[in-house]
């Protein structure tokens, strides 16, 4: 059984910082991209950053400069830190594996069940 568990999450003031963690657990034999999302209530959840396997990373324009995705291909975990929070930061923050394989199944996307950030003074 594959899950996404993600970590890290709590409030802060604007300006500070937070690192989200994201393990995938059960028999996983690798992931292709490993991102990112957020969601605020009645919006849809848009793609905060991503990265490939080789380590190449996409970001949000919003974020740029003070967020950092990163990822440890042999523990199955990615990584946000987010610096500079800023109110606008506020949401659940979802982890999602695309390509995920579980041998001998096809790749599949999983998603984690989210984590809250609020900035807030």
């Amino acid at each position: 059984q594959v899950q996404l568990v993600e970590s890290g999450g709590g409030s802060v003031q604007p300006g500070g910082s937070l690192r989200l963690s994201c393990a995938a657990t059960g028999n996983v034999f690798g992931v292709n991209v490993m991102a990112w999302y957020r969601q605020t209530p009645g919006a849809q959840r848009e793609l905060v950053a991503s990265v490939t396997r080789a380590g190449s990373a996409t970001y949000h324009d919003s974020v740029k400069g003070r967020f950092t995705i990163s990822r440890d291909n042999a523990k199955k975990m990615v990584f946000l830190q987010m610096n500079n929070l800023k109110p606008e930061d506020t949401a659940v923050y979802f982890c999602k594996a695309e390509g995920l394989v579980v041998i001998p199944l096809e790749p599949m996307d999983y998603w984690g069940k989210g984590t809250l950030v609020t900035v807030s003074s």
